[in-house]
């Protein structure tokens, strides 16, 4: 049912067309962060679509912990709940409950930790991941894995990247059996495998060969922007992106700044996911081509000048700096939904940018010249790849 279409290559940059049960996809792509089947910030469904969304990402551990995914499942799956008509992604679960590291204890069998709403225990492995993401219905289903910490020692993440590749056959093996049931939400569901290996280049190509070789429908590149330096995420992806199907989806998770994503995008990944745009929004940092601004500060007070000067979002097209720094400072919810809101627009419109530039073999020099408008490493983003910050994403989104 799914086809992946390469249309055009500059280097390892990639373009092309992504068909699924529930729609086609241009890629590369960004996929807007809607973790418990909402974007925070109060971005809706009608305004995902307004700023040109192509696939909404969810979160299995979430929703199956908070509303229930059998719940969803009765209600019609995760497209009828959530009104959206497009692609799903749905994560594993597999990143959240890693991030518990306190909280949970890993088996073959899969892991048991506590739940971060009530503390009630909760056993999660591949077969359960793959029928929670099959209640919910979403398009595509990640497998579940083990994200190793970045400073895990390479003994113990060979042994967690065996693991990760025998939970991969598991997940394969539980979702081609619920593709056929009767009562499938969706009978087309996709299956995205992840390479781990932390920082350790041989262990990622290692992992990397061990899932090509189940022919998957796409390829995710996991346990990166968790808190290794940018320089360290390029040379992994430099290593590792080489030994994934080029034609195939690869996807890197949960990256990141405008940067990361278009030297990703230039190193052959072409699916991208992030809460940055929605969290920073929501504490009043947005995202220009000239770098980003923190509306909170004094300076913006008299700007009645938009965030952007050109950008077509429906709050540039309206509302200045000023009044949106009068929200965030009365504390008005509107004030985080426009920031919220002027983000993913930029975010999607980039990928525009990025899909604009390939196809017009004008790749390289737009690269060059983006890169030098964002210069990101003097607005101080390395930021958000260091463990603190890593740490206070994962505790917001678990809220």
């Amino acid at each position: 049912m799914a086809e992946y279409k390469l249309m055009k290559v500059c280097g390892r940059a990639k373009r092309a067309e992504f068909t699924t049960v529930h729609g086609t996809v241009q890629t590369p792509v960004f996929m807007n962060v809607g973790t418990v089947a909402a974007i925070k910030g109060g971005v809706s469904t009608e305004d995902l679509e307004k700023i040109g969304t192509q696939i909404e990402l969810s979160n299995t551990y979430h929703l199956h912990v908070r509303t229930g995914d059998e719940t969803i499942k009765k209600l019609g799956g995760l497209h009828k709940f959530m009104s959206w008509n497009k692609p799903i992604l749905t994560d594993s679960g597999g990143f959240q409950v890693f991030s518990l590291a306190d909280m949970r204890k890993i088996k073959e069998e899969g892991v048991t930790f506590r739940s971060h709403i009530d503390g009630h225990y909760i056993f999660m492995g591949p077969e359960e991941s793959m029928q929670i993401q099959s209640n919910l219905g979403s398009t595509i289903a990640m497998a579940f894995d083990e994200c190793p910490s970045s400073v895990a020692t390479q003994q113990y993440v060979k042994k967690s990247i065996e693991r990760t590749t025998r939970w991969l056959d598991r997940c394969k093996k539980k979702m081609q059996e619920l593709n056929m049931r009767e009562d499938t939400v969706n009978p087309h569901q996709l299956l995205f495998g992840i390479n781990q290996g932390a920082v350790y280049n041989d262990l990622r190509i290692e992992h990397a060969k061990m899932i090509t070789e189940r022919e998957l429908d796409g390829y995710a590149v996991g346990g990166l922007a968790v808190g290794e330096t940018h320089q360290q995420m390029y040379d992994v992806l430099d290593h590792v992106v080489p030994y994934l199907p080029q034609d195939k989806p690869t996807y890197l998770m949960g990256v990141g700044t405008p940067a990361n994503i278009i030297e990703a995008v230039d190193r052959g990944i072409d699916f991208f996911d992030c809460v940055y745009p929605s969290r920073n929004g929501r504490h009043g940092h947005v995202y220009t081509h000239h770098g980003h601004l923190n509306l909170m500060n004094a300076q913006y007070e008299l700007d009645d000048n938009p965030i952007e000067e050109g950008c077509g979002c429906p709050v540039c097209q309206r509302y200045s700096r000023a009044y949106i720094r009068h929200l965030l400072k009365a504390k008005e919810m509107l004030g985080l939904r426009f920031c919220t809101l002027h983000n993913l627009y930029f975010y999607n419109h980039l990928m525009e940018e990025i899909r604009e530039a390939i196809d017009s073999d004008n790749w390289d020099s737009w690269k060059k010249k983006t890169l030098d408008d964002l210069n990101e490493e003097k607005q101080n983003h390395k930021v958000m790849n260091q463990p603190k910050f890593y740490q206070k994403v994962i505790n917001e989104e678990l809220k």
